[in-house]
């Protein structure tokens, strides 16, 4: 049998959009999905959100993209908001996620070889993380999934337990560089981290001159009720990975940091010839114009409270589910069975769209622009779901 002209990596499924409307997206034959998937927590404004929309249309017609050998006033006006609304001093923007992870790599290994320290190399990260599909990105976790098929991989990362304190001491020594850690692992199966996990990270990084670098790729740009999920756990890092949510829809990522830790990211250490293009900075300025507002943030809190409570107002009554656990609007459903099958079946019975994620959990991450009809239409779905699916039996 020929290969796809896509190359075959997905096993994609029936669902084939062509358009989207606010939380719900349509197939070419009219079908209608809610969409709590969010593009796994990019549409953070939904579908076709107008501020958004007209903000790329505008800049598409005047000036798309240019060389970053040249001065970029769309690149500073962003980077000039981030630096204010943020513990950052200064930005480098990417075109994805693990580019930003990459940057995030980069940064903190730099740092160490300026300041006189370059056999402080590996970087502590925590099991069942996802940080990205490059080679550096997949050398930075333990899931055999991600690795397989490409090991040897680099020896840069040192893999322990999650929210296991006492493990990431025993564990630092003279070739450590730092920490890199999601705040609330999504992939992982939406495991936030402990406050004593996150801030002990941040005292040891102080204790023993090393960094504590975030990936809030997926739990960042306000999905948690704050701009950046970080924040409520009282700490600051000194690198972090954006992305996602950060263009609504459109590529874009960025790596944050502090004067001190980019102290080796000087001219020729780093580049990337789309990253920061004025297309991208339209839409994350954009982005910004709207959830960097403190009544967004407080009415993102508030919808993830009601959403949380009608889901585990929910559970008792079918025997799949167990608990919720997350943050804000990422929030995820544990279940007593394979996860994956559920979503499937959640998909294409009830048209409800979501995300499966390890640990048999559900992910939903739905628009933060969603209302209370919204929520009750996920949960009336999931429900439903749950109450005609047949759970899958083991070979």
């Amino acid at each position: 049998m020929a290969i796809s002209p896509l190359m075959p990596v997905y096993p994609r499924c029936d669902v084939a959009p062509v358009r989207g409307e606010g939380a719900y997206l349509y197939d070419a034959q009219g079908r209608k999905w809610l969409d709590f998937a969010s593009g796994i927590a990019v549409n953070l404004l939904g579908h076709g959100h107008p501020h958004l929309t007209q903000a790329i249309q505008k800049q598409a017609a005047t000036l798309m993209h240019v060389s970053n050998l040249y001065g970029s006033p769309q690149q500073m006006a962003v980077a000039e908001r981030l630096v204010a609304l943020t513990f950052a001093d200064t930005i480098f923007f990417t075109n994805s996620g693990a580019e930003a992870v990459e940057c995030t790599i980069k940064t903190v290994r730099a740092y160490h070889y300026a300041t006189g320290n370059p056999q402080r190399y590996k970087i502590i990260t925590f099991s069942n993380a996802f940080h990205g599909r490059t080679l550096a990105t997949i050398a930075a976790t333990d899931q055999e999934k991600l690795r397989k098929g490409f090991e040897p991989l680099p020896d840069w990362f040192h893999v322990l337990p999650f929210n296991d304190l006492a493990a990431a001491e025993a564990a630092i020594d003279e070739s450590t560089a730092g920490f890199l850690v999601e705040p609330i692992q999504g992939e992982g199966g939406v495991r936030p981290a402990t406050v004593e996990f996150l801030k002990g990270l941040r005292a040891l990084a102080d204790k023993y001159g090393i960094l504590l670098a975030l990936d809030e790729v997926q739990c960042g740009m306000a999905r948690t009720g704050t701009l950046f999920a970080h924040e409520q756990y009282g700490i600051t890092p000194d690198v972090m990975a954006s992305a996602k949510g950060i263009g609504g829809g459109f590529p874009v990522g960025a790596c944050l940091a502090t004067e001190k830790a980019a102290a080796g990211m000087v001219a020729g250490t780093h580049g990337s010839t789309y990253g920061g293009n004025p297309l991208a900075m339209a839409a994350c300025g954009a982005v910004l114009d709207i959830v960097a507002e403190p009544e967004f943030l407080d009415a993102v809190k508030a919808k993830g409270e009601r959403l949380r409570a009608a889901l585990e107002q929910m559970i008792p009554n079918h025997d799949l589910f167990d608990h919720v656990r997350g943050m804000g609007l990422m929030l995820g459903l544990k279940l007593t069975a394979d996860s994956r099958a559920f979503v499937a079946h959640a998909r294409s019975s009830h048209g409800l769209l979501t995300v499966a994620a390890g640990d048999n959990v559900v992910r939903i991450l739905p628009p933060l622009t969603i209302d209370e009809s919204h929520i009750r239409e996920c949960v009336e779905k999931l429900s439903a779901a749950a109450a005609t699916f047949q759970v899958p039996q083991a070979a």
